[in-house]
């Protein structure tokens, strides 16, 4: 004889439902045990996470500064530039007061001296007639 025991339906659909109630209760045992790990394995994610935003965090504020830094030496140099520029436009305009002061100099010593000649050039010509 194989198998003395008669397996009817009842028989078969409860020993289901035990198997599926063994496996239930074996896997919450396993759950409630697995429970202290995975709430270390929770933890250590959450710092990873946390470590990896302040990071990121540091990264930028890094990358904000350095742009900063490169906009107020751009902002130094174009002012350097306008000062500069505003600075040989002045001397250019200095030089050119100077020249124009030296012609009109220039221009009234040579008048002054045209009147001189003239001046004397009379005086030469009274001399001459009245000899």
């Amino acid at each position: 004889m194989r198998n003395a025991k008669d397996n009817d339906l009842a028989d078969r659909r409860s020993a289901a439902a035990d198997a599926k109630a063994a496996l239930l209760q074996t896997y919450r045992a396993t759950k409630d045990a697995a429970e202290p790990t995975r709430l270390a394995r929770q933890a250590e994610r959450l710092a990873v996470a946390t470590a990896r935003d302040k990071r990121r965090e540091e990264r930028d504020r890094l990358k904000l500064e350095e742009l900063e830094r490169q906009q107020e030496q751009e902002r130094i140099h174009a002012e350097a530039v306008q000062y500069q520029a505003a600075a040989n436009v002045a001397a250019r305009a200095q030089a050119e007061a100077l020249e124009k002061a030296d012609n009109l100099i220039a221009r009234v010593i040579k008048d002054e001296a045209a009147r001189k000649a003239a001046r004397d050039q009379r005086y030469a010509n009274r001399k001459t007639r009245q000899q």
